[in-house]
């Protein structure tokens, strides 16, 4: 049974140890992954893997400040360079913040969320925060049932957007593909 983390463990900066060295570079993108993703292939691709209203995780309900079983808007996508899967995303929205600018979300269908987020100049980002991710944390069981179990540890990173002071959460773990993007 995956559990839950319990204490806040995200790292406001990448460890510099031998795991982290191929993907520094992408752990501390300030830009658009997205964009740096499509730079680096031929043929990009979101595969949607669920857009729904559901509970989130308990760190991301703290970090957006929700009540205990208060639903959100979950999307879950799979970003594929070349056909190859390499970042499992996760985009957490507050149910009250779905609007607005915010309602882009719902309709967003197989389109790139980064790209949204970057294109509008009154969206803020706050700073990046990373997390190595073992079998014990949800993210890590999700992204490996989505992919095909990847076997060891995998990073992630997260961050919360703010539009007008409403806030969405965007959460990218690594796969072991995107080692194959230079």
């Amino acid at each position: 049974m995956k559990t839950r983390p319990e204490r806040e463990d995200w790292l406001h900066s990448v460890p510099r140890c031998d795991e982290t060295v191929a993907l520094r570079p992408w752990l501390v993108e300030k830009g658009s992954l997205t964009a740096r993703i499509r730079a680096r292939c031929r043929h990009f691709r979101v595969h949607v893997i669920r857009q729904a209203l559901a509970r989130p995780h308990r760190d991301e309900a703290r970090l957006l400040g929700l009540r205990r079983g208060e639903l959100a808007w979950l999307r879950e996508v799979v970003l594929e360079a070349d056909g190859a899967p390499v970042v499992y995303a996760r985009s957490v929205l507050p149910r009250h913040n779905l609007r607005g600018g915010w309602r882009l979300f719902a309709g967003i269908g197989q389109r790139p969320l980064g790209a949204a987020l970057f294109a509008d100049p009154r969206i803020r980002r706050a700073p990046l925060a990373v997390r190595r991710l073992d079998t014990r944390d949800v993210r890590h069981g999700r992204a490996s049932r989505v992919v095909g179990a990847p076997g060891g540890a995998l990073w992630a990173r997260r961050s919360v957007f703010r539009l007008r002071g409403r806030a969405l959460m965007v959460c990218e773990v690594f796969l072991p593909a995107i080692s194959a993007l230079r």
